[in-house]
């Protein structure tokens, strides 16, 4: 098992790629918290595992906000004694055009997808330079490579990801931990399933493996990231996308 006796925090992990990604992660030996706003479905979703056999822990907590973040690290240290793993998923949309947007839409997705990742990663990192090292994976997105129709909140986020990804592995290197970000592409999800058929096709017409992926293909690539078999790999974007961006 690549994960064994790892701790690995998943924020977003009540469902989709995070949830897929949780699953994965324990089936591969690793002690997992799952993290999310909406506690009922994290808690669903960790009574699945346990029954499986799985050490597993359910946090409702708000990345957004630091004391949140805080106790989400606290209690993950108070359960398993150490965090090995963090696995910044957790993000929103609010997509509209720029001349439609409202500034409390792109304050929002701002506040999740780009101070969460940075609050959850600054207390991560804290905890793995005292134990001398670990692994931080950080969800981007291809869409902040070449940019997206209506999602300019989105897109500034997901590319802010990036740069911190890539700062971060300067910074965190000497202390043993790796930093990476994964670029999903167009993925079946609950926020892809309202997407009009046609749009979707369009879609599908950008990806040369002609298809969309699936949550197992994203949770594959963050199990290689967290594992040892890239233990020289870091600062690194990683685009699970199909070839959509060549």
């Amino acid at each position: 098992m690549r994960l064994k006796d790892k701790v690995a925090i998943i924020t977003g992990a009540g469902r989709g790629i995070g949830l897929t990604t949780a699953q994965t992660f324990a089936r591969e030996g690793a002690k997992v918290v799952l993290c999310d706003l909406d506690f009922a479905e994290v808690e669903a979703a960790a009574q699945d595992l346990k029954k499986a056999g799985h050490q597993v822990l359910a946090v409702q907590a708000n990345t957004a906000k630091s004391d949140s973040v805080k106790d989400l690290l606290q209690k993950s240290l108070a359960e398993f004694g150490r965090v090995d793993i963090l696995v910044n998923n957790a993000g929103i949309i609010r997509d509209r055009q720029l001349l439609k947007m409202e500034d409390e839409e792109f304050d929002q997705v701002i506040e999740v997808n780009l101070r969460g990742v940075y609050l959850c990663a600054k207390a991560a990192a804290e905890v793995m330079a005292a134990q001398g090292g670990g692994v931080i994976l950080n969800a981007s997105s291809v869409v902040a490579l070449y940019g997206n129709f209506g999602q300019t909140n989105y897109v500034a986020s997901k590319a802010g990801v990036i740069g911190m990804t890539r700062v971060w592995a300067r910074e965190l290197g000497r202390k043993g931990i790796r930093v990476n970000a994964v670029a999903p592409g167009f993925i079946e999800t609950r926020m892809t399933e309202g997407i009009p058929d046609k749009v979707i096709e369009k879609l599908i017409e950008k990806v040369p493996l002609g298809r969309m992926g699936k949550p197992q293909d994203i949770a594959n690539a963050y199990l290689w990231l967290a594992s040892d078999e890239s233990s020289y790999v870091t600062g690194h974007v990683l685009s699970v996308d199909g070839g959509a961006v060549t």
